[in-house]
């Protein structure tokens, strides 16, 4: 199935908030009419009114997609409305973090095609990060059908397992918030060290920005990134010495941080 029969059938967004929102630009950037659109939300935004966009209007009865894009604690009460439409040919879609397959499952039914996803913020400009993996009732061209979807704000890598969404969750899920605080303590660092406010938030920003665009352009590791700036016995290795201790650094603090976030997830997936 291509991008015009899903225009053809039509659309559902279950939630349109801040992900939903960034990915319904995306689409409609890349040429999706508006009026292909089913929006389901108690509380659209102005912009989402602005889209020319169906909002809480009755829904076509077979749309070619759901996407499901609510948070996971309201799920138990959004999710049922939507059970007419499983068992046949509509590709479900979830972007919600914590939430099994085999939770829509059995609201859906089993014979339900279903796409696991796990995006995350950068895709409001087009620069996200996507995992999907799918149950047994999706098949390739559902895969394919995903993953063109997910395409429209940024990357997209498949899954072995659907046990391997909580590390994904981890690590590019949460990540852009493990970047911000990054950003913040930089700058705050700084301060500290005499700089104006503003500019040492200038230089952290472009810094991070600056760096991850190169690690993402460049064909060496990020490796063989750092050791290309550290000189011998220079500034950055009296940093690097920091931040590279085994029990106070980067690698311990990021594998419990990430780890942390990884047991969220499946707390979250056991209710």
């Amino acid at each position: 199935m291509n991008m015009e029969q899903v225009a053809a059938r039509g659309l559902v967004l279950l939630g349109c908030g801040k992900m939903g929102s960034a990915m319904l630009a995306g689409w409609l950037d890349g040429g999706l009419a508006p009026s292909s659109v089913w929006i389901l939300d108690p509380h659209p935004s102005d912009w989402l009114r602005a889209q020319g966009v169906q909002i809480n209007a009755p829904l076509p009865t077979a749309p070619a997609i759901v996407l499901i894009a609510v948070k996971p604690q309201m799920m138990q009460d959004a999710l049922p409305q939507l059970a007419p439409l499983g068992g046949g040919d509509t590709l479900f879609v979830s972007v919600a973090a914590g939430t099994s397959m085999a939770f829509y499952e059995k609201t859906l039914g089993a014979a339900t095609p279903i796409v696991r996803a796990m995006p995350n913020t950068p895709a409001a400009i087009g620069r996200g990060i996507s995992a999907i993996v799918g149950n047994r009732a999706a098949g390739a061209g559902h895969m394919d059908l995903a993953e063109r979807l997910l395409g429209a704000v940024g990357q997209v890598v498949r899954l072995d397992d659907e046990s391997q969404m909580d590390a994904v969750t981890g690590v590019s899920g949460s990540g852009p918030a493990y970047v911000f605080h990054l950003i913040e303590t930089l700058a705050a660092a700084g301060v500290a060290q005499g700089l104006p406010e503003a500019m040492a938030m200038q230089l952290a920003k472009a810094t991070v920005a600056g760096a991850g665009m190169l690690a993402e352009a460049s064909d060496e590791a990020p490796a063989q990134l750092r050791v290309n700036v550290t000189s011998p016995n220079g500034t950055t290795q009296a940093a690097l010495e920091v931040l590279m201790d085994a029990e106070t650094g980067f690698p311990a603090l990021l594998d419990r941080a990430v780890g942390a976030a990884a047991r969220r997830a499946r707390e979250l997936a056991d209710g």
